[in-house]
This record gives C-alpha cells, structure tokens and sequence, in this order.
C-alpha cells in the first residue's frame, strides 16, 4: 500500500478560532487514525544537518523550510491512493482550525533508483 508523510501547520489562534465541537472530533479522527496504525506525532525543534563533500557534519538549529504558519506536527500514514491520504488528511485538526495540510506521497529509493 503506498504510503505518505504529511506535515500539518497551525497556530494556537486559528486553534482558538474553531468551534469546540469541531475540535474535539478532529482529535477524535487523530486518535481514530492513530489506532488504525498511523504513525503522528507533533513537531519538536528541528536541527538543519549538511555534510558537503562529505567533510565534516555542520548543524543549525531551526528549520530549513519557512512558512507563515508554524509546524505543528508529522504523521506517516498509508492509503490506497493519494485522494484517500487526502481525505484521512482533510478531517484532522491542523485542516479543520484554519490551518493546512501537505500530503506527501513517500517514493521509497528503490521506487526511484535510475530515475535521477
């Protein structure tokens, strides 16, 4: 089956925005996925890692990536197809409280050896 990486971004005021109810279910669906064998988890502090020319490994701490929502958190999911994730994706609580969902399809290296 394949699988896909999401990562949901949300701030605590679109949080605070929604109605109680629909929060309350859509960590309901978290813990509905959750126990169907999802991997979730919030995002911690990220640690940039290089190692050019394989010299010697530099970190940074903070992310790469910049957007105007904060990352709230990971999940590691499989479905049938990409509108599946989509779907399992649209009901969780970084999409209900006015925040986004990117829906990742994971390409494992075998999947993409000779392809570069």
């Amino acid at each position: 089956m394949p699988t896909f990486i999401t990562i949901g971004y949300g701030d605590r005021e679109g949080y605070d925005r929604t109605p109680e109810p629909l929060r309350q279910a859509a960590h309901a669906h978290d813990a509905h996925l959750v126990a169907e064998g999802v991997v979730m988890g919030i995002a911690g502090e990220c640690v940039q890692v290089r190692n050019p020319a394989d010299a010697g490994v530099v970190q940074h701490r903070g992310p790469f990536m910049r957007s105007d929502l904060p990352i709230a958190g990971f999940s590691v999911l499989e479905a049938a197809s990409l509108e599946e994730a989509i779907r399992m994706a649209s009901k969780c609580p970084c999409a209900i409280a006015h925040g986004v969902i990117e829906v990742w399809p994971l390409l494992r290296s075998n999947e993409t050896a000779g392809t570069t």
